[in-house]
């Protein structure tokens, strides 16, 4: 029982930890980044060529600020609209639950948002165009806002993390009673054998 929930645990890590991490950093390759937004010109929409080949496309947005950026769970900080082929191919609002952060550089305060904007799973060949703007989010401090497409890249299914925490929770669980029910049992009752020699014990 003790490997089977050692197994289970390992699964639940993979599935919670591993597998997040992969799709965000390591699948697919990456098509192009391109400066949305900045504070002299505002934002502005850009025009990347794709193809099918491309598919899925995953789309990231960075947001570059010297504060803390902080938001309501349910508040939008940016809207996302990408259109090609006559159609409109995601049309999603970001928020910052979920977002990545990582230092831009040790010497200055800059820190850089990252945001999952989803995949886009069928593309026809030609140009698309990608608008952001503002959400309802108030007070969001940015500097600037860059988009990032890569090619290939998996996309990331929402349900798969709390699903390998659980797994994990329910491993530890069962691997920690497995433990204890292994030991045995000592008898309250029993007591230690008596001496052989010296005082209290067997005569010679």
């Amino acid at each position: 029982m003790r490997l089977l929930f050692l197994l289970i645990f390992l699964v639940g890590a993979a599935i919670g930890v591993g597998y997040p991490y992969v799709i965000r950093n390591l699948s697919g390759h990456e098509i192009g980044t391109w400066r949305v937004y900045d504070g002299v010109g505002g934002f502005r929409p850009i025009e990347a060529t794709l193809g099918a080949t491309d598919t899925p496309v995953r789309v990231l947005v960075d947001i570059t600020s010297s504060a803390t950026l902080q938001a309501a769970a349910n508040a939008a900080v940016l809207t996302i609209t990408a259109a090609g082929g006559g159609r409109t191919v995601l049309a999603e609002t970001l928020g910052l639950a979920g977002a990545t952060t990582r230092d831009d550089t040790p010497q200055t305060l800059q820190k850089i948002y990252r945001i999952d904007a989803g995949a886009i799973d069928e593309i026809e060949d030609g140009v698309h165009t990608f608008t952001l703007g503002p959400g309802d989010a108030e007070g969001i401090d940015m500097e600037s806002v860059d988009l990032i497409l890569l090619a290939g890249a998996g996309a990331y299914d929402q349900r798969a993390q709390p699903l390998g925490f659980s797994l994990m929770a329910i491993g530890f669980i069962g691997f920690v009673l497995a433990m204890r029910r292994g030991r045995p049992e000592r008898n309250p009752n029993s007591q230690p054998p008596k001496p052989r020699w010296g005082r209290g014990g067997e005569p010679r």
